[in-house]
This record gives C-alpha cells, structure tokens and sequence, in this order.
C-alpha cells in the first residue's frame, strides 16, 4: 500500500484555541475527529517560539543552536540535511504549498557554486520542499518575501485588478464610503476583509494543496500544507468576521502582581508596543473576534480537506499531523505575539493520525508525553521505513507512543530564543552574543536560563496559569539547581558531527584498522606489529 503523509501547520495558532483542548466557546469539530482518529500530544513544545527558527527546527529535527537560523531571516546554512533530504532517496516527493519562512544561504550557494535555479538549487533555497506552491504572505511588497503570482492571477481572474490583493483585497477591509482599510491596524480586525472566503488565503492554499494531490497520483507523497493564518494581519472575511463576539472570549491571563517587578528580560517585553497594544481591552477584543473567526476558517476547510481524501481514497493510507509552529499570546501575561516561553507562546496543539493497524489501540488518547518539534522529522521517516540517523536527528519518532510501545521519550523538553535582534536587548544593554534564552519544561517546572540574569523559574503545578516566577526565592534553590543540570547535561549532547553516527564508529576495530593502514604509532617493534595483523587477519 502507497504511503503518504500530509503535514499541516498553521501561524500562531495557540494550543488551547480548539474545542478539542478545552475551549468553551471555539468550536473545531473537523480538527476534534482528527484528534479522535488519532492521538494528541497535550505537551508539545516548539524549539523556539517564533516563525523563522521554529520552523527550521520543525523541517531539520535539530535544536536551534544546532543549525543555527536563530532569528527570522538569518538563513538556514547550505548543508543542513531537511526532511526533504531524508525523504527523497526512498523516493517520496516532499512538497510545499504555503509557507515556511525559509531565508535561502544564498552566500553559502554562491560559494560552493549551487545556481538558485538549478534542481539542487531551488531545493536548497526552498527548505528542502518541491515549491510546488510557496506562500508566506508578511510583506508581500517588501525585499525580504517573493510576490505569489499564482495568488496575484487567480485575484485578477476572480475579478480583482488591485496590484497587490494579498495585502490590500484579502488583508484590508473597506468602510462604509468605499475607503481601504489596513488588516495591519488591529483597529481593523472586527471588520470583514475585502476578500469572500474562498478568495482569501486558507481556502484558497487548501485548494492547491488538493490539486498537488490529484498531481501526484501513486508517487509516494509528504505535503507540508502551511497556513499562513491565524498570524496577523488579524482579519477575516465574513461570515467569520463577527462569528465570535466578546461574550465567547476569554478573559487573558494576567494579574497585576505580573508587572510589579518582573524578571529585566520579562518586564522589557512588555513594554514592546504590541504588549501595550494588547494591554488595551479594547483592541484586544476586536483581535480576538478575527483570531477567533480564522482558527474557525481552518477549521472548516479541514473538513473540506478530509471529504477530499475520503473522495479520493487516501484516507487509509495517509498520515496527518497537523500543529502550529508557535502560540500568540494575545494579551496573557500582558504580553502581545510570542517569543517568551509561557504556555500560550511555546506550547503547540500537535495531533498525528497514523493510518495504520498498529495505531489502533491509541485512537483518540490524549498523552501528557513531553515532545518537541524536532520530533516529526523522525516520526515521518520511520512511517516511510527509512532508517533512523541520530547523529543528525535530535528529535525521536513518535511512533512507538502511536502504537502504544511506550509513554514517553524524553525528560525535559527544550526551548530556545535568541532576542539580539529586539529593542529590548538594547533597552537592556545586553550584547548580541548574550541576548539568549533557553527553556526547559520537565512536566511540572519550568525553568528559564537567561544569560546575565537570574533564572526564572514557575511551578506549573502549583501555578499552573505561570504567574509567579520563583527564579529568586531562595526556598527554591533545590529545584533550580535540578533544572540546572539538566540544562548541563543537554549542552553536553554532540550536535555537529552529522558525517559519522555513533554505531558506525562504535563499530570501527581501531587498533587493527590502523595497523592494516600502515598508521603505526607506538608500535616498539615489527614483531609486535606483526602480532597485531595476524589477529586482524583472523577476524
């Protein structure tokens, strides 16, 4: 039976907005029988809670100061095997359509002669991914992001002559005397963009992911499906716009003893215009309205997604995995966007559904197993039967948790942020190569090392909404310095020898491999050398 994986990720998408995770008023029923076929991770956690460094995690199955694209826009250097690579030589076409926020190494490809467009080359510079479509939306006009032309044609066809429809169609909204107005201001997000449904970007990225499918026919498949959504602009078109009124949010998590004397990195936070933005209750209700009406857009195009396998007899022999590559902290901790390591940020919803038999028995288990992002590269190709490569994949497969084999693969599960690109490292007078933090979650503490600063440190158990940090109480210095340890031991772990695993040089015979090869150091005659190659001849 031909295997296919269809790998689906959405932007910002926080763990706990599905109905599946608990929310009270956002019903998901497409993403909740996902979950009830298949298993879902209550603990994953993302290498690193932005778009840039967390999806180049996601796509190599490595820790962030392992390949090094620390930061939005600091490429992934030429070299880094991605799942692409891993998939290819058992002869699965790995593809994309959406977005990956990829920054090609172009220095690197000029360096070692690889043309951009060249076949290696455009692998190179697209993650690994056939770009079979690549859509990452942000700032279409700027110098940083490719214009879609398949999107901009497919506007002019539905009859939109706007230079630039992503951004002033699909993103804006329109008032009552005809003027535009920008999805970018969140003033805006309660009102309907421009675009109906099936012309905005969730719909219409479902559509060509469907039509790669009927492309590919037999050929083995992985299809990164990456929703650009529910990532600002917050704006959706009707009738999702005003779906989700105030009476359906939240309140955000957050008190006042927060901001009474914060953490230094912390309390620079939340001084970022966006965390004062969110602070205003008025502009968060009308974000939460969009945010909510989009996560209800996905929502229903999974279903579409789903009939269209079932059409297309797929279901019974494609995996889906579908997550986030980071939360959105939409005014918790009076915090806007990501990038700190509160659950809202660094927690994702992570669902798998393995087709297979050996599945069975754990359909619709919700585990608390901890697991990491850089775990679904090995997930994926243990599915497809390729052989593992721990020396290069520091992430484990899930699928002995799938089968139900074992409950875990991990102690703690590991997070990092390099800020040095933020107001804030200069607010504080850190320097680039200190502006770092790293997180490790053991399923109860969560500890926070900053560099150049006291610890942070919260008791999930006891606080589980993560509002007293006890990083510098004194009655907590057992428990930090456990964690301490533990963050030892994993800056211990030999992440860049990826040309040699352990097995193959466990397996060398040293001493008669290099006395064969006339290396002959410390030999004191040739009749002890003699000796030694006589019992080599004997193996």
């Amino acid at each position: 039976m031909t295997k296919n994986v269809l790998f689906i990720m959405c932007d910002q998408l926080r763990w706990d907005y599905l109905s599946c995770a608990g929310h009270p008023h956002l019903h998901t029923p497409n993403i909740d029988r996902l979950a009830a076929r298949g298993v879902s991770f209550d603990r994953a956690y993302v290498q690193s809670p932005i778009c840039g460094p967390s999806r180049m995690s996601f796509y190599t199955g490595r820790y962030v100061s392992s390949h090094g694209s620390t930061w939005n826009g600091i490429p992934l250097k030429v070299g880094e095997m991605t799942l692409g690579d891993h998939l290819r030589p058992l002869g699965v076409r790995t593809a994309l359509c959406g977005k990956t926020h990829m920054t090609a190494d172009i220095e690197g490809m000029k360096r070692l002669g690889l043309a951009p467009d060249s076949e290696i080359g455009a692998l190179v510079a697209q993650c690994g991914f056939e770009p079979f479509e690549r859509e990452d939306g942000l700032h279409p006009d700027g110098p940083r992001y490719a214009r879609n032309e398949a999107y901009d044609q497919f506007m002019k066809d539905r009859g939109w002559p706007d230079d630039n429809p992503w951004d002033s169609v699909a993103n804006s909204a329109e008032d009552e005397e005809g003027n535009i107005l920008s999805g970018w201001f969140m003033d805006n997000a309660d009102r309907p963009a421009r675009a109906a449904d099936e012309e905005s970007e969730t719909p219409y990225i479902t559509g060509r992911a469907m039509d790669f499918i009927r492309e590919a026919g037999d050929t083995p498949w992985c299809l990164h499906l990456s929703y650009i959504k529910p990532h600002w602009p917050y704006i959706v078109p009707a009738p999702y716009h005003d779906m989700y009124g105030p009476q359906t949010h939240l309140d955000p998590v957050r008190n006042e003893a927060e901001r009474s004397d914060p953490h230094p990195v912390y309390g620079a936070f939340m001084e970022e215009r966006v965390s004062r933005a969110f602070s205003d209750d008025g502009t968060r209700t009308r974000v939460l309205t969009a945010y909510m009406g989009l996560i209800k857009q996905i929502d229903d195009q999974m279903g579409r997604l789903m009939a269209f396998l079932d059409d297309q007899g797929l279901t019974e022999e494609t995996m889906i995995i579908f997550t986030s590559d980071h939360g959105d902290y939409l005014g918790d901790h009076w915090l806007g966007e990501k990038e700190l390591f509160h659950d809202a940020s660094a927690r994702i919803p992570l669902i798998v559904v393995d087709p297979s038999s050996e599945a069975d028995a754990t359909r619709g288990l919700k585990t608390p197993a901890l697991v990491e992002a850089i775990d679904l590269v090995p997930t994926i190709l243990d599915y497809f039967g390729g052989a593992p490569a721990p020396h290069i994949l520091e992430g484990g497969s899930l699928l002995p948790i799938l089968h139900g084999q074992v409950e875990g693969l991990r102690e703690v599960a590991v997070s990092e942020y390099d800020y040095s690109m933020r107001d804030v490292r200069r607010r504080l007078g850190v320097e680039v190569k200190d502006a770092k933090l790293t997180m490790l979650f053991d399923g109860r503490w969560k500890y926070i090392f900053a560099e150049g600063f006291r610890p942070m440190l919260f008791d999930l158990e006891a606080d589980p909404d993560e509002l007293i940090d006890l990083g510098g109480d004194p009655a907590s210095a057992g428990e930090l310095s456990r964690m301490e340890r533990h963050f030892f031991d994993w800056t211990r772990r030999t992440a860049q020898r990826t040309t040699r695993s352990d097995d193959w040089i466990a397996s060398r015979d040293t001493i008669h491999g290099e006395a064969k090869a006339g290396i002959l150091i410390g030999y004191r005659s040739e009749a002890e050398l003699d000796e030694v190659l006589r019992e080599a001849a004997a193996k």
